[in-house]
């Protein structure tokens, strides 16, 4: 390893995935050999079907691959236990979706408290953390407000904020702007930016080359394989 770089946070090697069986046998993913580093701002770019999205499920340890290594952090998690799983997904990984997948029950302070509570946090410190954390995103003014009561782009803060809360290095997002028009998915990605530049590493997977070009590196995925990155 060149020690003139971080160590990877994603370290993949000859990943392969299939679903069904027989003639109904769909391979996914076809021997991905993969390093993202600590630190980068990575696009995974590829067209509907192309098996970008099985390939995130298998970073954040959502879906498990047929064969194959993979290194999270330098810990070998292929073929582990979901309760090992879990375990590392609460203390690494923020996830953020194209559709925010908030409660829409519950206000955004108590959305980006509750990852907190579920890992056995006292409700007052959770409470002040999340609090914390939506002020970071400029929602300091949006605590009691609950989902349908958010603009798309506040939705979508909040989703960024409850992915930081738990203070996550890694950052998965699935389509971040997938729901928003290009202003505001501009200003998250600005805003995703700047927690690139604060360290964190940041995986996005994206069909859209102009918001894929907003990354600091583009990952080409055809077909199931990696095909240039």
């Amino acid at each position: 390893m060149d020690n003139n770089f971080p160590p990877p946070v994603i370290k993949m090697e000859g990943i392969y995935k299939s679903y069904g069986k027989g003639q109904n046998k769909l391979n996914a993913l076809s021997g991905i050999d993969m390093e993202i580093r600590r630190g980068e701002f990575v696009a995974i770019l590829g067209p509907s079907g192309s098996g970008k999205t099985t390939l995130m499920n298998i970073i954040g340890l959502m879906d498990s691959a047929d064969s194959g290594a993979y290194f999270l952090d330098g810990e070998s998690v292929a073929g582990a236990k979901e309760r090992k799983w879990a375990k590392l997904r609460n203390a690494k990984i923020g996830f953020v979706f194209q559709k925010f997948n908030l409660i829409p029950k519950y206000s955004a302070l108590y959305n980006v408290a509750l990852p907190l509570l579920m890992q056995g946090t006292r409700y007052r410190a959770a409470k002040k953390k999340a609090r914390e954390t939506l002020e970071r995103v400029g929602l300091g003014d949006r605590l009691k407000h609950k989902p349908s009561e958010l603009s798309g782009g506040q939705a979508q803060r909040v989703a960024i904020a409850r992915a930081l809360v738990g203070g996550c290095s890694l950052i998965l997002a699935d389509e971040p702007t997938g729901a928003l028009d290009q202003k505001t998915g501009s200003e998250v990605l600005d805003f995703m930016r700047e927690l690139n530049a604060e360290g964190r590493s940041i995986v996005m997977i994206t069909h859209d080359i102009h918001i894929a070009d907003r990354a600091g590196r583009i990952i080409r995925v055809e077909d199931g394989r990696i095909t240039s990155g």
